[in-house]
């Protein structure tokens, strides 16, 4: 089922699934349940669709980006995080910063996993349990935040407001049965700039949940970007960075396309 988060003309915010008329509510929330209303409405803005109490990051997953990097292949998961504040909306607007100010806002197309309940301890063979679902994600970075003024963390560079567009729905795992083999594409203005299966991963969907369940607690509503592939603005000669007037979108297979402008 694809699952929107939606605001409602009234202010009133609901989960809802796409059908042929509109989009239907549901009753309830993802990690308690949903169940069908029967009302339709298609007046409505999409949300991110889930409110993640932590954003975990993975870096240099894709066999192809850290060749583009000029990496060693990790022996372990790369982690860092985002603020959970720099969560955006589908359609909303990337905004580059200015106070303090980057010149070198990249773009990141990922995977993203959705944690349905709690998680500790998982085990590559149970790991798919303890997923709800997958959805788009764009890590945009600010590159000179990340590799000059970030005091050798990755998170300031990450964590900038608007920093995490999200979505435009999750997909339950049911409908996603193979995640490590799913087409992500990532285009500016129309180009295609990123292109690559989910299958050049690194450390693939269960290695990825064993690993940060580890004497860890993930909560229900966490989100995990999964790695971006080859093709990003740094890896590009001269550099791409993004710029006011842009629109990057972030398609994957099976789930949508996550869509927003940048000023």
């Amino acid at each position: 089922m694809k699952i929107a988060r939606i605001l409602l003309q009234d202010g009133i915010i609901a989960y809802a699934r796409a059908t042929g008329e509109g989009m239907e509510l549901l009753h309830g929330d993802p990690f308690s349940g949903l169940t069908p209303t029967g009302r339709i409405t298609d007046t409505y803005s999409l949300l991110a669709p889930v409110v993640p109490p932590a954003i975990l990051c993975i870096g240099l997953n894709y066999r192809a980006h850290a060749e583009e990097m000029k990496a060693r292949l990790p022996d372990y998961p790369v982690l860092f995080f985002k603020n959970p504040s720099a969560l955006l909306d589908p359609g909303a607007v990337i905004r580059i910063p200015r106070t303090p100010a980057s010149t070198q806002v990249d773009y990141e197309g990922e995977l993203a996993i959705v944690i349905g309940r709690a998680c500790k301890n998982a085990t590559r063979e149970n790991a798919f349990d303890f997923i709800l679902g997958y959805t788009c994600a764009n890590d945009v970075s600010a590159r000179d935040w990340q590799k000059q003024w970030g005091g050798s963390q990755w998170c300031r560079g990450k964590s900038f407001d608007t920093f995490a567009p999200l979505g435009p729905y999750f997909v339950t795992s049911d409908e996603i049965p193979n995640p490590n083999d799913l087409r992500l594409t990532t285009r500016v203005n129309g180009e295609v700039l990123q292109d690559s299966k989910t299958s050049d991963m690194i450390f693939d969907i269960p290695a990825l949940v064993e690993f940060l369940s580890g004497e860890t607690t993930l909560a229900p509503g966490t989100v995990i970007l999964t790695g971006t592939p080859s093709g990003v603005g740094l890896g590009r000669t001269p550099p791409r960075w993004l710029q006011p007037g842009d629109l990057v979108e972030v398609e994957i297979e099976g789930i949508g396309i996550l869509s927003n402008f940048v000023e």
